[in-house]
């Protein structure tokens, strides 16, 4: 293998490959032997066609493109490999210097990773947030831990009301005309949770087991669906069951029923202190991404678009696993919300870019702090985890291979380097 390298401008590195005469060579007899079987050549078996005559029925060209594409990637590989300086950030741009059986020289210009020069990343001042429980928070979570444990149980004597889950048949028409997705057999309906269309859920309010209404409501004007947005349409809507829930008493029974604790106070106690947990551990991921956000304003960079695009492609598919998770397709959210993966990407753009920027900023300190990270922190992490899993630490460790021990050497590196911003910077 045998190239030239060149620094240009905008930290783009160009690469000027001459590959050996041999190599190439080889290159067009493998390239030869992959298509000759699908080269129908007049006076010859498939496959039995000798390369010039390949060659001169369907042109030298159809040898050398397929040989490109071999020999550019695995000389392009080999430099990548041997350059670890060298942080491509998109695919690179081909040119092709000469060609022909014997010789081959081509041009490959990548985008690499930006330098990025630092301002002031210590002598800086913070604010770090306060973090205060409220009683009303802690009855929150008590009421919300009420609520969950409370039973649904048939109501057979009124009228349903907000609050309350109702199981109803509906069939709607607009202008008289049935629509698609408009009819629906015994469907649950919690009252007042806003699952329906404004103006669907207060008109069943009111209504009697076995009783029939006709409701009339208008679709927004930014529905997903567009041959329903704002129209005026007519459910008629027929209830079956009604039930309410029931919530328990809250008292040092319940206490012991939904927790390891035996009294409220116990238990308000625990809600209390984990709720100062979260708080703070968001006060802390606030004055880091601050701190971040800060030091990024002293810098100078010139963030590539392909690191931009490529960063809100990824926040596209965690939205569309999250999606996922919750049970619903991607393709069919783009369609309800009238919107695409293209344009979920474009909102996500500025957002992707501060992103790009924050992750290059901390890089760069980290290379001018040089945060050790031993084996033991590797090993001493990996001991944590298995204990929040609750596994035998051998057990835990069949499970991490060389890219997950990468990723625990960084996570406790930036760990590490936000301990020395704290130390090196004044917090208030």
């Amino acid at each position: 293998m045998s190239y030239t390298k060149e620094l240009l401008e905008k930290d783009k590195v160009k690469f000027v490959f001459d590959v050996d005469s041999k190599d190439w060579a080889d290159a067009q007899d493998r390239a030869y032997n992959k298509i000759k079987g699908k080269c129908k050549i007049e006076g010859f078996r498939p496959g039995h066609a000798p390369r010039k005559m390949v060659e001169k029925v369907y042109g030298v060209g159809v040898i050398y493109d397929e040989a490109l594409d071999d020999i550019m990637q695995k000389e392009y590989e080999k430099a990548m490999d041997a350059e670890k300086e060298v942080f491509p950030v998109d695919s690179p741009e081909v040119s092709i210097d000469a060609i022909s059986d014997a010789t081959l020289k081509f041009t490959c210009t990548v985008q690499c990773k930006p330098t990025v020069t630092l301002g002031a990343y210590t002598g800086l001042e913070f604010k770090k947030d306060k973090t205060t429980v409220k009683a009303e928070e802690v009855k929150a979570e008590v009421d919300k831990a009420i609520e969950q444990a409370g039973a649904w149980e048939n109501v057979t004597d009124r009228a349903c009301a907000n609050g309350d889950k109702v199981i109803i048949d509906y069939s709607g028409a607009i202008d008289g005309v049935k629509f698609q997705g408009g009819t629906a057999e015994k469907q649950p309906l919690e009252l007042g949770a806003g699952q329906f269309i404004p103006g669907f859920e207060d008109g069943v309010v009111g209504m009697n087991i076995n009783d029939t209404k006709d409701i009339e409501v208008t679709f927004p004007e930014d529905y997903g669906a567009k041959e329903l947005a704002g129209k005026k349409a007519v459910f008629t809507i027929v209830l079956h069951e009604i039930s309410h829930k029931v919530l328990p008493k809250y008292d040092d029974e319940f206490v012991k029923d939904v927790s390891e604790f035996n009294t409220v106070a116990e238990y308000e106690a625990d809600i209390k202190e984990n709720l100062k947990k979260e708080k703070e551990k968001a006060a802390e991921e606030k004055l880091e991404n601050d701190m971040i956000a800060k030091i990024a304003e002293g810098c100078t960079v010139d963030i590539p678009e392909a690191m931009i695009k490529r960063q809100a492609e990824e926040m596209v598919k965690e939205f569309e696993y999250s999606l996922m998770y919750r049970g619903m397709k991607a393709e069919d959210y783009y369609k309800f919300m009238n919107t695409s993966k293209e344009k979920l990407a474009e909102q996500y753009k500025d957002t992707a870019k501060k992103n790009v920027l924050y992750r290059l900023v901390v890089e760069a300190i980290m290379k001018k702090v040089e945060v050790p990270v031993s084996d033991e922190d590797v090993e001493n992490t990996i001991a944590d985890m298995a204990k929040n899993a609750k596994m035998e630490v051998e057990d835990f460790k069949k499970n991490v291979n060389e890219e997950y021990r990468n990723y625990i050497r960084n996570d406790i590196a930036t760990t590490k380097l936000f301990e020395y911003l704290k130390n090196n910077n004044t917090i208030k």
